[in-house]
C-alpha cells in the first residue's frame, strides 16, 4: 500500500516546510487537490504554486484535478512539475480529448470519480489508464467520513483491471484514517490519500508508519 498524504490538510502559511517535513516521514506520494470553486465548493491553488513547490521534493506529484474544464490546464500543470494527472469524468471536458492532452505530455493519466458516479464509466479508458482515483468522500473539503459502500466500485474495478491483464492502479480520497484504511486494503487499493490523519498527528513520520501497518 502506497501512503499519498492530502496537501490539503497542511498549514498553507509553510507549505514547502509541510512537504519536506512528509517526505522525510515516509510519503510515497505527494497528492496535490487543485479546486476552482465552480466544479467543487472549494478553492485551493493551481498551478503556479505547485510549480514553485516542485523542487521541495523527489516524490511523485500526484495532482487532482477538481475541476470544472481540466482539458484547459493540462499543459500547465505538466509544466508545473505533476507526474499523475488525474481529472473527474463529471467534468465538462471531453475525457478521451483529455486523456490525449495528458498523454502527449507524458504526464501518467488518471479519471477520478465522485461517490455518485458508476464505475462502469471509467472502462473504455481503463486500459490507457494509470490509476483510477475512487472518491470516498464528496470532493471539496477535508475531514469528511469514508464511505464503505464505495469498497464496492474498487472490486468492480480490480476485477476488470485483472481480467483485462492490466496494470491500473486504484486509489482512494477521503475519510482514510486508522480506523478505514483496513477496509481500503482489504479491497485491494494501491493507493491510499490520507490528510487529516497525517497533519493531524503529533509526528507525521508515526502515523504514516502506522497507517502502513495496518495495512497488513
Amino acid at each position: 500500500m502506497l501512503i499519498a498524504p492530502s496537501l490539503l490538510s497542511c498549514d498553507f502559511s509553510v507549505f514547502r516546510d509541510e512537504i519536506v517535513r512528509i517526505d522525510q516521514g515516509g510519503a510515497d506520494i505527494m497528492h496535490l487537490d487543485v479546486m476552482d470553486g465552480h466544479f467543487v465548493p472549494n478553492l485551493t491553488f493551481g498551478a503556479p504554486v505547485i510549480k514553485k513547490l516542485r523542487n521541495a521534493t523527489d516524490k511523485p506529484f500526484d495532482v487532482h484535478l477538481m475541476i470544472s474544464e481540466p482539458h484547459r490546464y493540462i499543459n500547465d500543470f505538466a509544466d508545473a512539475g505533476a507526474d499523475i494527472i488525474s481529472f473527474h469524468t463529471e467534468s465538462d471536458s471531453d475525457i478521451d480529448e483529455t486523456l490525449r492532452l495528458i498523454e502527449a505530455r507524458g504526464v501518467k493519466p488518471a479519471l477520478a470519480i465522485k461517490p455518485g458516479t458508476a464505475p462502469e464509466v471509467v472502462l473504455p479508458y481503463l486500459d490507457r489508464l494509470y490509476m483510477v482515483l475512487v472518491m470516498t468522500v464528496e470532493p471539496g473539503f477535508g475531514g469528511q467520513s469514508f464511505m464503505p459502500d464505495m469498497m464496492d466500485k474498487v472490486t468492480f474495478l480490480k476485477k476488470e483491471i485483472g481480467e483485462r491483464g492490466l496494470s491500473t492502479l486504484i486509489e482512494v480520497d477521503g475519510g482514510i484514517a486508522k480506523d478505514t484504511i483496513a477496509t481500503a486494503a482489504k479491497a485491494g487499493v494501491d493507493i491510499c490519500v490520507a490528510g487529516t490523519a497525517v497533519f493531524g498527528a503529533p509526528n507525521a513520520k508515526e502515523a504514516i508508519t502506522e497507517l502502513r501497518a495496518l495495512c497488513g
